[in-house]
């Protein structure tokens, strides 16, 4: 799993017919202390998650096995919307 930052959406109104639906976002790894860290990329979101929020990403052929996201081409789906995170006991991210 990647922590990421969602920094934008995408839009595709011709795809492949099992991301029909799909809601497709912009996102680029960060670390721990929340600093962005790579380049942009797409990925599927399968829990509702917004732009600006930090996020976990499953990369790879483990994208596809969330129900969103069962027997489509991904290979980064958003699976989980951080609320805190506590890295050597310090919070180094609280979502507010």
């Amino acid at each position: 799993m990647r922590i990421a930052r969602v920094v934008g959406s995408a839009v595709s109104t011709i795809k492949e017919d099992s991301l029909r639906g799909a809601k497709l976002l912009v996102v680029r790894d960060a670390s721990v202390d929340d600093q962005i860290t790579g380049e942009p990329y797409v990925a599927v979101d399968a829990v509702g998650a917004g732009e600006g929020e930090l996020v976990l990403v499953s990369a790879g052929s483990a994208g596809r096995f969330t129900a969103t996201t069962r027997d489509t081409p991904v290979d980064a789906v958003i699976m989980a919307i951080l609320d805190s995170m506590e890295v050597s006991g310090e919070v180094t991210f609280r979502k507010g």
